[in-house]
């Protein structure tokens, strides 16, 4: 599926085939660090979506084990990192920050959700797992996952707009 990110809306539901690129807090901070010692990921992030996740032990038989989304917001510290690195797309659970919110309208990108509670259900949608990086990282380490039939909701589509309520300043 070529994704058209730029034509996605708030709200909208949307089943995705293709690739993702699953990675949690310990593995953004080893890119982090990498960056700033001048180095460069083994892997590329252009124009990929990334997961926030970490799978389970795969049991025997099967492509992986239950994956689901995790706690988006504190993701928020790597975002534009991330964004700089040419991810177009992030996928998580629960709200961004106003920050994160901008760099979305800012860097043209999109955020979707995907429900929690329903891991058993997304590994039966992952039809190939590869370690990219980090492998002693276990469960946080970065790996290419191909989905087919993935159920995502817009929540910051790339204009900023959102699906969040705050209160006022």
């Amino acid at each position: 599926m070529s994704l058209k990110i730029g034509e996605l809306k708030v709200g909208q539901e949307i089943f995705y085939t293709g690739e993702f690129v699953v990675m949690r807090d310990q593995a953004q901070k080893r890119i982090r660090k990498m960056l700033e010692n001048g180095e460069k990921p083994s892997f590329d992030l252009s124009g990929k979506i990334v997961f926030y996740a970490g799978p389970a032990k795969t049991p025997r038989g099967k492509k992986i084990g239950a994956i689901g989304p995790t706690t988006s917001e504190r993701m928020d510290v790597f975002l534009e990192m991330l964004f700089k690195l040419g991810v177009i797309a992030t996928v998580g659970k629960g709200k961004r920050s106003r920050r994160a919110i901008e760099l979305h309208r800012k860097w043209r990108r999109v955020y979707f959700i995907t429900p929690s509670g329903a891991s058993a259900f997304f590994a039966n949608r992952v039809v190939d797992l590869q370690v990219l990086a980090f492998e002693d990282l276990g469960p946080e380490a970065v790996y290419r996952i191909v989905v087919k039939d993935f159920p995502l909701m817009v929540a910051i589509d790339t204009g900023g707009n959102h699906l969040f309520a705050y209160p006022s300043p």
